[in-house]
């Protein structure tokens, strides 16, 4: 061999196995090859994930040196280093990851950290230590990835409050009963029987509303029956007279009191019966009777009536005591009057609110605040309903949300833990889990929301917040699902449907918002729709200019950033 050759071979293999090495790696450090997912990095559930993709090329990686690899998030505040991956040469000592001379080595990463707000204006860059020996070497660092993507931060936190309902009815439905008794094979209305408490009961009733516009008499119902002794034939045509006679008492007190509809027929409603053996029975079991049993077993061994009652009456000394005791409260008619109860008119409601609170009931006081917008009167009605009716919950549920919708959080909270302490229920416990997302505690609302279902699709759409700022994205959406508003629509976006949050920002009151705009323009930027950025961009700005400077520097915007037209 040529001598003159010898020195620059050995050189040349000092700079392969020395600190020369490590010298022309560096400069082939662009050979690397990466793919960064996401690119740019987005931030999700508050943390900022980086999953790399590299490859050494064949030849690359000198036998005994050793690479330190650091993503590293820059921007002008600082850097935030990820976990640290180690390579090395097939010849080197070490525990890191070998990475052959001849092939090359392909290799994948992932690692995530948590986001701070100085990451939106920032660069993924790749930060390599070389080693050989006692030699160290930084390599010049790699530009992988733009800086942070920040779309789930627009979520708006409109947490839902739910206000609990009255259950008020303007009509209610009511009826009153009484019977009328008749003597034995009679259908005659006594005047001693008209003294009984039950049918002087239904008579004042009637006396004392004939002209109270608050109460309607609308129907009444007589079923008339017979004692199961004598005829058959005869007892059903007694029991046709009963029906007439207790129908002819009623509608003769009606019209003396003047009712509009005593004599129309259709308000009354007549059903004879005929013998009541049911009745019979009914009376015997509930009696005292030494032979009740044997008179009950009677009934069921004959089912021809006639033969029941012959069998009855062969037993002198029970028959006595039936017909003295059991067979008289048979023969009747049972009169049940329906009526309705008129309750106040809206105009009253709210005057008596004002002026004697304390003489309406609890479902009154909460119907009256729904009578009036002014967010004030409400809290004033629902102040005195918790006053007036402290056992019942829901007044003081709903002045929580009145402070709630003044941004009184901390009245708000105390409220609803106050009606949860008089009777826990899901709507209070919903509205808690709002306050608490509020104050930075998710898993603590995530909680509450549990406990709150079934209070209403509040519930739900609360819980679709939580998922967003969770990064569960198809939860998210689950939870929205049904809504048209701006979070259900961000929830798409963040899911990866561009198209279908476009359809229900169109479908939402806050497409026409400076955020609505500001988001459909992100639709348009990730179904790279020029126009639809631009337009949507002119529109938020004309409703909010300080959304320029973040348009600016919107990643989502990075294909658009010198056509932006702001």
């Amino acid at each position: 061999m040529d001598k003159r050759h010898v020195a620059p071979l050995i050189l040349a293999a000092l700079l392969v196995t020395g600190c020369g090495g490590l010298g022309k790696m560096n400069k082939y450090v662009k050979n690397i090859t990466y793919t960064v997912d996401p690119n740019p990095l987005i931030v999700q559930g508050d943390s900022v994930a980086v999953n790399v993709n590299g490859n050494f090329p064949a030849k690359y990686f000198y036998r005994k040196a050793q690479t330190e690899l650091t993503p590293t998030i820059t921007s002008a505040a600082g850097s935030t280093p990820l976990k640290m991956v180690g390579f090395q040469g097939d010849k080197a000592a070490g525990n890191y990851t070998v990475v052959p001379y001849e092939t090359g080595k392909s290799f994948s990463y992932s690692d995530k950290v948590a986001y701070t707000p100085a990451m939106e204006q920032s660069e993924l860059m790749l930060n390599i230590l070389g080693k050989q020996g006692k030699k160290e070497k930084p390599f010049d660092a790699v530009k992988l990835a733009d800086g942070v993507i920040t779309t789930p931060y627009l979520m708006l936190n409109d947490d839902k409050v739910i206000m609990s309902k009255d259950a008020f009815v303007r009509v209610t439905n009511h009826s009153m009963d009484a019977t009328m008794n008749y003597l034995v094979a009679s259908d005659v209305v006594r005047p001693t029987e008209l003294k009984d408490a039950d049918i002087k009961a239904m008579s004042e009733f009637l006396k004392a509303n004939a002209k109270n516009e608050r109460i309607l008499v609308k129907s009444a119902t007589i079923d008339a029956y017979a004692s199961p002794e004598g005829e058959v034939e005869m007892n059903d045509g007694l029991a046709n007279k009963r029906d007439v006679s207790a129908k002819k008492w009623l509608m003769g007190e009606m019209s003396r009191l003047k009712y509009a509809n005593a004599k129309n027929d259709s308000m009354y409603t007549t059903n004879a019966h005929g013998e009541d053996w049911a009745g019979f029975e009914k009376a015997m079991q509930a009696s005292t009777f030494a032979d009740k049993d044997l008179v009950l077993r009677v009934l069921t061994m004959y089912p021809d009536v006639n033969k029941r009652e012959s069998e009855i009456k062969n037993m002198a000394a029970t028959y006595k005591e039936v017909a003295e005791d059991i067979l008289p409260q048979l023969r009747r008619s049972e009169i049940k009057l329906n009526y309705d109860k008129v309750g106040y008119s809206d105009a009253e409601l709210t005057s008596m609110s004002k002026l004697t609170p304390d003489s309406l009931n609890v479902e009154e006081l909460l119907f009256a605040a729904t009578l009036t917008t002014d967010a004030n009167e409400q809290l004033r009605i629902y102040k005195e309903c918790e006053r007036v009716h402290p056992t019942d919950n829901r007044a003081s549920n709903n002045i929580g949300c009145i402070y709630y919708g003044q941004n009184k959080m901390a009245e708000a909270e105390a409220q609803f833990q106050k009606s949860n302490s008089i009777a826990e229920n899901p709507i209070a416990t919903n509205n808690l889990a709002a306050i608490t997302r509020q104050k930075g505690d998710r898993k603590k609302a995530a909680e509450l929301l549990k406990k709150a279902a079934g209070a209403g699709p509040e519930v739900k759409y609360n819980q679709g917040l939580i998922d967003i700022q969770n990064g569960n994205y198809a939860s998210a959406n689950s939870n929205f699902s049904g809504t048209n508003d701006f979070n259900a629509a961000l929830a798409k976006v963040l899911g990866g449907d561009a198209a279908g949050a476009q359809r229900i920002l169109e479908a939402s009151p806050d497409k026409d918002t400076a955020m609505g705009h500001y988001l459909m323009a992100i639709i348009g930027a990730r179904q790279n729709n020029g126009d639809m950025v631009r337009n949507n961009l002119g529109m938020a700005l004309g409703k909010d200019a300080s959304l320029a400077d973040k348009a600016k520097k919107d990643l989502e915007f990075r294909a658009f950033k010198d056509n932006l037209g702001i």
